[in-house]
């Protein structure tokens, strides 16, 4: 008989800083949402050998804690009319926390920017942004982000092709 070597457990900081344990159970739930949210309790706890109502618990328990934090569907940005995909390069011109918190808020009611970062290094931001096309980037910078207060500059940056694409973390 062989037997399998017991993973340890990890030790993951959660939304509240509170560092709690993952065990193999956990990752191996996580591993399977990321790839298919789809999945039904009943086919987790086939793939997995556990219980339906261990799943259940479990996920309840992954939600609660935060590392579950939405469930979504990744839609192709080309069918939805969304082909051109940027990364804008912002830069403003004084770093308040007046400033950097009033850019987060009104950069985040753009429906054309899909992420924000706040960066280290030589320019304060990065924005993903997608549009249909360059007339619809041309008009989102000149008619919204050029709008806003205390920007520098904006360098962007066009997506040519995109060789990978992943959402699953590796755990």
């Amino acid at each position: 008989m062989i037997t399998q070597k017991k993973q340890p457990a990890v030790f993951f900081s959660n939304r509240n800083n509170m560092q709690s344990i993952l065990d193999q159970t956990d990752l191996e739930i996580l591993r399977l949402l990321q790839k298919d949210a789809q999945l039904t309790n009943k086919e987790v706890a086939f793939k997995i050998n556990k219980s339906i109502a261990t799943v259940h618990e479990r996920i309840r328990k992954l939600k609660e804690q935060g590392y579950i934090q939405r469930v979504v569907a990744i839609l192709d940005r080309k069918k939805i009319n969304r082909s051109l995909l940027a990364f804008s390069h912002v830069f403003l011109k004084d770093h308040t926390a007046e400033t950097l918190n009033a850019f987060e808020q009104e950069v985040s009611k753009f429906g054309e920017v899909m992420e924000c970062f706040q960066m280290t290094g030589a320019f304060d931001f990065i924005l993903r942004i997608s549009t249909s096309d360059m007339d619809a980037y041309h008009v989102f910078l000149r008619n919204k982000l050029a709008t806003l207060p205390n920007i520098s500059t904006v360098q962007s940056f066009f997506v040519l092709s995109e060789p990978k694409s992943e959402t699953a973390y590796p755990l």
